[in-house]
């Protein structure tokens, strides 16, 4: 049989904090099973997905921690994947708390393309805008689908401070709904909605969400300077943080 994710990116992957099985945990091992099952890719159990991570982090926590679903089958590019191998990478990782900078960036998501919706290793994408924001001196990259509707950035969701509520662009915009926004959804009430341009320019506060570093708080975005609203920012990373907890 021949790799699959090598020929086609017909793969999955998460990227997780590592602090052992906790609740978020398995917000990520449902996620991959859910794309895994849309894709039919044969997937682990929970328990050998938690098994693989635990012989590769030796114990340790507080790491990086990424799990690879590779795709294994024909050569053919349509054909269906027959089976799959996991491959876990931990590393050292102390997480940026830095504000950051965000500009737009040049690169659109189609929200009817159905890849968008799945965490895949064919991440392409994602590394243009980054590498276009790192080139125009910003941290990440803003990313519009084609109806102008903001999506997300590089590899994190989005969250603004509007008229003393907390929203996050929908789902059906084009993106990758994280596993921690999904926390701030459920329990912090943030409202998807279809959320524009304008209305970062209209925000009060904007931060951008993802596993490995949890809520940020963003300075800029473009011309547009934000003040830091600490209070928030630790209420929102405290209630991340009760699920990351065993």
């Amino acid at each position: 049989m021949e790799n699959r994710t090598l020929f086609f990116g017909e793969g999955l992957f998460e990227t997780i904090f590592w602090k052992g099985k906790t609740k978020k945990l398995h917000r990520h091992y449902e996620r991959l099973k859910a794309s895994a099952k849309f894709f039919q890719i044969p997937y682990p159990d929970f328990e050998t997905f938690y098994k693989e991570i635990e012989e590769k982090t030796k114990g340790k926590n507080n790491l990086y921690v990424k799990v690879c679903l590779l795709s294994e089958g024909e050569s053919l590019y349509y054909s269906y994947p027959q089976s799959s191998e996991i491959l876990v990478i931990a590393k050292e990782y102390t997480p940026d708390r830095t504000p950051k900078k965000l500009c737009l960036s040049g690169i659109k998501r189609h929200s009817k393309n159905p890849v968008i919706y799945h965490k895949t290793m064919n991440y392409l994408p994602n590394i243009l805008a980054k590498r276009e924001s790192l080139l125009k001196g910003f941290d990440d990259a803003v990313m519009l689908n084609e109806k102008d509707e903001i999506t997300e950035c590089s590899a994190s969701n989005i969250v603004i401070l509007k008229d003393k509520k907390l929203l996050t662009p929908a789902k059906d915009c084009g993106l990758l709904l994280g596993t921690t926004i999904q926390i701030l959804i459920e329990k912090m009430n943030v409202k998807e909605e279809r959320l524009k341009v304008e209305d970062l320019y209209n925000a009060s506060a904007l931060f951008i969400i993802n596993s490995l570093t949890g809520a940020l708080p963003v300075i800029q975005f473009m011309e547009k300077t934000y003040s830091l609203t600490p209070e928030l920012i630790n209420s929102i990373n405290s209630i991340i943080e009760e699920e990351n907890t065993e």
